[in-house]
């Protein structure tokens, strides 16, 4: 089993703040280095003044934490949900992971995907893995490659349980930074006619087109490279979009132009420090109907104001 060091690079200043937000995204602890005072505290701890050169010559303008993420887990995420917070609170970082070549990356994470139960109706299983469906639930076959989403991040499963419960026969689904295509299938395979997915990564792009392919809804579901809703067109039933608070709110300025006076607008990937700022953005022209939050995380449920 093989793991992934994540490393966090931020001014001693800030690492009291910045070890507790690394500390939310593993259960079993983070370890930091911080040789801003050193020699005090091996004074205080050790009772001697010797010190190991090695550790004389660290760098004291610099703080390190160190995070581990297990083979369960993807570090993408881990490494998005660390910069949103990070840049929430104004800590300058650098984020840094350790050396491996990109076919063992994937090759080891994929032993270690397993099917998740989400919500009421959804089994997400790995397009590589067999599955036990005893209690008959609708099966999403994903393989997220590099892009992200495979419904473990609590900002997608909030988006796969609240389009769940939005989703009618025959609805159409705009998804905005699509990812590997989880949202969009899933609306798909939860009834809906039509969708539509755009990022901006050509990597993500690929991935979502050919998930959509193993799920057999390559017909309904259309991909493109773009930039927020940049090549989009029409309106939609549902509009969804798992990104960061930042685009959210830029893209609340001109996504009416996309919805139908009873749209259901869902936002995720929005930490609780960064609500305040979303339902500010909404205020004027939207009305919030909903708002689930879990381990830190909102999904923002909204309506055009009427």
């Amino acid at each position: 089993m093989e793991w992934t060091q994540i490393t966090i690079n931020v001014s001693p200043k800030d690492i009291d703040l910045a070890g507790d937000i690394a500390n939310m995204t593993v259960p079993y602890g983070i370890y930091i280095e911080d040789y801003t005072d050193l020699e005090q505290g091996v004074e205080e701890i050790a009772h001697v003044d010797l010190i190991d050169e090695d550790l004389l010559s660290k760098d004291r303008n610099i703080a390190k934490i160190h995070i581990y993420i297990d083979p369960e887990e993807s570090p993408q995420e881990a490494v998005a949900f660390l910069s949103e917070r990070y840049d929430a609170e104004n800590i300058e970082h650098t984020i840094e992971q350790q050396k491996c070549e990109e076919d063992d990356w994937l090759n080891n994470w994929r032993k270690y995907f397993k099917p998740t139960k989400v919500g009421e109706k959804l089994l997400i299983c790995p397009s590589w893995c067999e599955h036990d469906n005893a209690d008959n639930r609708v099966v999403l076959d994903i393989d997220p490659g590099l892009a992200f989403g495979t419904g473990k991040h609590e900002t997608t499963r909030l988006c796969l349980e609240t389009l769940e419960k939005y989703v009618k026969e025959n609805s159409s689904v705009l998804d905005v930074g699509c990812g590997s295509g989880i949202l969009g299938i899933a609306a798909l395979l939860f009834g809906a006619k039509r969708a539509f997915g755009v990022d901006i990564d050509p990597l993500a792009v690929r991935t979502a087109t050919e998930n959509a392919k193993t799920n057999n809804v390559s017909d309904k579901f259309e991909v493109v490279c773009g930039d927020l809703t940049q090549k989009v067109e029409g309106k939609y039933d549902i509009i969804v979009a798992n990104i960061v608070a930042d685009a959210i709110i830029f893209l609340s300025k001109g996504v009416k132009e996309f919805m139908n006076e009873d749209t259901i607008y869902i936002m995720s990937g929005i930490i609780d420090s960064r609500l305040p700022d979303v339902e500010e953005a909404l205020k004027d022209d939207f009305v919030i109907v909903d708002k689930i939050f879990d381990n830190g995380w909102y999904c923002v449920v909204a309506k055009i104001r009427n």
